[in-house]
């Protein structure tokens, strides 16, 4: 009797050779991170989110 691993025993015996590179070509995007857009507009954008925050706090008296 010979021990098989899970992943052998579930693919029939056989050993799969994908890779993890070709298993994620084939994928699309969903978004996120890349590159689509200047990054100077995500660094302007989140810094005017940060002042806007610093105003909130310091209307709402929490610092």
């Amino acid at each position: 009797m010979s021990k098989v691993s899970t992943a052998k025993a579930l693919a029939g015996g056989k050993v799969d050779t994908m890779t993890a590179h070709a298993a994620t070509a084939t994928r699309t995007r969903t978004g996120g991170p890349g590159e689509d857009g200047p990054k100077i507009v995500e660094q302007v954008l989140g810094w005017v989110l940060v002042a806007v925050v610093a105003m909130l706090v310091t209307r709402l008296g929490l610092l």
